[in-house]
């Protein structure tokens, strides 16, 4: 007999509760309380064998902090947040509007949690929604009405991919995905991207890898000199393409080697 799973009254009739998810997953690592037993018996197995991965995660999301503030500072006022999972804690719309209150933000998920809590803590807010897309097809994300009304593209956007391009395999072709992305921004946009990486000290993340594949979903690390390339055509910017708690840090971010992390981040510019 299988056991029931009392459905939250956060989760929707269409959401599988006996499916993990990544970005549920994702909640599960950074403390969250948006996910389902299947999500956290998932994340134990992933932290058994990279019993590091939390603190990745707060890295990763230290970055986020830093990227965006960098962004602001520049003036980007704009963003489009693709692959934004689960809101938590100093996500974009905090930091951007602790900088500019004005600034407007669109999150994007295939997940369908993600996208209702995300509807649901912005649900006050004239500056940020949440649109329930694939990155992967970027001309609907592009088109969806509500991007539409948010962003205005004919001034510079901050795109984020920030730890998601790794969920895309290269028969996706993560680059031409990017690129329409790139195409679609003028130039003085910037992207902003982290991603997995075999290249590192990262404890048995080969092991990791194939327990994401196996109970999540398909999940592809790239070497930093194949993630550099996401970047081609673009101007990155100082230090370029380096593990995550090498990007401008802050004092008192996260205090790791930053091989132990196993994963890359770098911001750069669309040229005039």
């Amino acid at each position: 007999m299988g056991v029931t799973v009392e459905r939250p009254a956060w989760a929707g009739s269409d959401i599988d509760l006996s499916r993990p998810s990544a970005a549920r997953v994702y909640d599960v690592h950074l403390g969250g309380a948006h996910n389902f037993q299947v999500d956290r018996e998932a994340a134990q197995r992933i932290a058994e064998v990279m019993p590091g991965l939390p603190q990745i995660l707060r890295a990763n999301r230290a970055f986020l902090r830093r990227a965006v503030r960098y962004l602001t500072g520049l003036g980007i006022t704009q963003f489009l947040d693709l692959g934004s999972g689960i809101p938590t804690v100093g996500n974009v719309h905090e930091v951007a509007w602790s900088a500019n209150p004005d600034c407007r933000i669109v999150y994007v998920d295939v997940d369908a949690v993600a996208v209702a809590h995300s509807r649901a803590i912005l649900s006050e807010s004239d500056n940020a929604t949440a649109v329930h897309g694939d990155l992967r097809r970027p001309q609907e994300i592009l088109d969806n009405p509500e991007t539409q009304r948010m962003l205005d593209f004919s001034r510079p956007v901050g795109v984020l991919m920030f730890a998601v391009l790794h969920f895309v395999p290269d028969s996706d072709d993560p680059a031409g995905i990017i690129r329409q992305y790139v195409d679609a921004v003028v130039p003085g946009s910037h992207v902003a991207i982290s991603h997995a990486s075999l290249d590192g000290e990262a404890d048995r993340a080969e092991e990791a890898t194939e327990q994401f594949r196996n109970r999540v979903t398909d999940f592809s690390m790239r070497t930093r000199a194949e993630i550099t390339d996401l970047f081609t055509g673009l101007e990155l910017v100082d230090p370029g393409v380096v593990y995550l708690t090498e990007w401008r840090p802050d004092a008192g971010d996260e205090d790791c080697d930053g091989k132990q992390t196993s994963t890359f981040a770098g911001v750069a510019r669309k040229p005039d």
